[in-house]
């Protein structure tokens, strides 16, 4: 059983809310745009991270991290990209990808719009945990939260941090 902390868009942001739940999980997972090293750098002092870099990371975050990250964790097939779009609204460069390869569970961020959704043709979950940091149109800073264990992904939980400005 692994408890996952899921979280995206920090832009450079990181605070002891957040931090309150990285110390709870077993592994973090970030969906890009980082924005700073020292937020990965923080979160690595602690637990082992996965992450992808997005389209506001400089060279050096991209140096450290993929454009995509398709590893198992327990039995669970992941994909984890920055700009991947949602079921029926693939972004082009992954599209074919994910048609002729599904992964069980797909994860981007970059909308700042927190979703979870079932791919019924595809048979696979989806997951935008929303943004946590402090830059961009988002009002509320959200994460996801949620367990894996053997082939199944479980008690999923909304993560509210507060106002973006707060």
């Amino acid at each position: 059983m692994t408890k996952i902390l899921l979280l995206s868009d920090t832009h450079g942001h990181i605070d002891d809310k957040i931090m309150k739940y990285v110390k709870q999980a077993d592994e973090v997972w970030h969906a890009g745009d980082i924005g700073s090293l020292d937020v990965t750098d923080t979160i690595q002092k602690i637990k082992p991270l996965k992450g992808v870099y997005g389209n506001i990371d400089e060279k050096r975050i991209q140096l450290e991290f993929p454009l995509d990250n398709r590893f198992k964790c327990e039995g669970v097939d992941v994909w984890i990209t920055h700009i991947g779009g949602y079921p029926n609204k693939y972004s082009p460069r992954i599209r074919e990808e994910i048609k002729r390869n599904p992964p069980k569970l797909f994860i981007s961020g970059h909308s700042h719009i927190l979703k979870v959704m079932w791919d019924k043709k595809l048979n696979l979950l989806h997951m935008n945990p929303g943004a946590c940091g402090t830059q961009g149109f988002h009002q509320i800073r959200t994460m996801l939260r949620f367990i894996i264990d053997k082939e199944e992904i479980k008690d999923l939980e909304i993560i509210e941090l507060g106002k973006r400005g707060a």
